[in-house]
């Protein structure tokens, strides 16, 4: 039986029933997200000691030790843990729409709309000897129009008298595939730099993260992340089905209109600068639910703590695993990722 406490704030204007114990487990990932944020600048082409990432974190360190672990290395460590925690709190709520596990932004197509976006960038403003001829740092913009004009698409494709989750995926693989389609083709007929280029994008990569990457996608990763904290409830009423929702007082149709938008809007935010880093939409949500529980209100903040692990986590392996090769975050995210989707289509053959 569920241990609840009645938190009451701000004068009892909010009051909220807290789950001790998943509220204990948690913590507890939370923490260790943390430890692996601050530790994961100790690996790199050097190790440096975690002793020393304290004190130059803390402004004692050395000049070399400054350029190394606050230029280099803490900027991939910040996109890497909001990519994480933008793509798994996306997949939570695709997962609360559709009502299946199974959901994630990889598999309705709004991934592959921003690789084709990026894809179709390169594609458009290259020139014949080879080059851009606008700055590489629009890339992440048209990655971020992408996937947000294809999640919208999926949504109007997937209207009638409403969108049911059924329509949804099998309209959004459908927009996938098309998507994955005009990538291949354009990375074919496009010149070799296009398509290495394209690939290491789409794989999913954090690089070349710089500070001015973090800065702009940090804040709004923040916001996107607030709103859904704030608005658990409609994916709890959500997830016991259209009927019971409308009779509960929530309008289903433009709660869920929304509730794509903000996924989408969180996929795109995570894609655009990290790339599309594959499956962690699938996993964290799926984890975090089989430790706190189904309830969004919990749901929501450990997805995000376990996707920001498993995206420093896949970068740190990266980093190291091949040294002095460094291999994409997504490749390793893929690679766990793969057999894991087929575990759950073995343990939900209904779904």
């Amino acid at each position: 039986m569920k241990q609840l406490k009645t938190v009451r704030l701000l004068q009892n204007k909010i009051s909220f029933l807290l789950d001790v114990k998943a509220s204990k487990k948690l913590t507890f990932i939370s923490i260790m997200t943390l430890a692996v944020f601050f530790f994961s600048a100790s690996f790199g082409d050097s190790f440096i000691n975690p002793f020393t990432v304290i004190q130059t974190l803390s402004g004692y360190g050395s000049e070399f030790d400054q350029l190394i672990i606050v230029d280099f290395r803490m900027p991939r460590i910040f996109l890497a843990a909001f990519a994480g925690m933008a793509l798994a709190v996306a997949g939570a709520i695709l997962q609360g729409i559709i009502k299946n596990p199974l959901a994630s932004p990889d598999i309705i197509g709004i991934s592959a709309g921003g690789g084709a976006a990026v894809v179709g960038f390169l594609a458009m403003f290259s020139d014949y000897n080879h080059s851009l001829t606008v700055s590489i740092e629009w890339l992440p913009l048209a990655g971020f129009i992408g996937a947000t004009i294809v999640g919208l698409i999926v949504y109007v494709f997937a209207w009638k008298d409403g969108v049911t989750p059924t329509r949804l995926v099998l309209i959004g693989i459908g927009v996938s595939a098309f998507m994955q389609a005009i990538t291949t083709m354009l990375m074919i007929i496009g010149p070799i730099y296009q398509a290495s280029e394209a690939n290491k994008w789409i794989t999913g990569s954090v690089k070349s993260a710089d500070w001015n990457q973090v800065q702009i996608v940090v804040p709004l990763i923040l916001v996107l992340l607030l709103i859904t904290f704030f608005i658990t409830r409609q994916l709890n009423v959500q997830e016991l089905g259209d009927d019971t929702a409308a009779s509960l007082g929530q309008s289903v149709q433009k709660a869920r209109l929304f509730l794509i938008i903000l996924s989408s809007s969180l996929v795109a935010s995570a894609i655009a600068f990290a790339g599309a880093i594959g499956f962690v939409g699938l996993m964290a949500p799926h984890i975090a639910r089989r430790i706190v529980g189904p309830s969004f209100g919990v749901l929501i903040p450990t997805s995000a703590a376990i996707g920001a692990l498993l995206v420093m986590v896949a970068d740190i392996i990266g980093r190291t695993a091949f040294s002095p090769l460094e291999v994409p975050a997504g490749v390793f995210t893929a690679a766990i990722g793969a057999p894991y989707f087929i575990y759950l289509l073995f343990r939900n053959p209904r779904k």
